[in-house]
């Protein structure tokens, strides 16, 4: 089991959360050039799937309904920050 420790509504199971992803820098949309558009499939597309810590976004359905940024290590599920989306630690 995965407790997640909402910042709005204390510790939680995973199960009241829905994952939607890694968070990662999104290409400029600037010109589109052909090179532009393999890096914007890269970005839709393709995934790291690195073992280690990740910033990613959560919502928690079940509860507060907000976005989260939750760091989370991959493959420990170890948690080591949880931020509502908009707020700096």
């Amino acid at each position: 089991m995965l407790l997640i420790e909402c910042p709005h509504c204390g510790p939680r199971n995973s199960s009241e959360f829905s994952y939607s992803g890694p968070i990662k820098p999104r290409p400029s949309i600037e010109g589109l050039a052909p090179e532009d558009r393999a890096e914007w499939r890269r970005y839709l597309y393709e995934e790291d799937n690195h073992a280690g810590f990740a910033t990613e976004r959560w919502f928690h359905v079940s509860g507060c309904r907000k976005f989260l940024n939750i760091e989370r290590h991959s493959v420990t599920n170890e948690i080591t920050s949880v931020l509502t989306v908009g707020e700096v630690s």
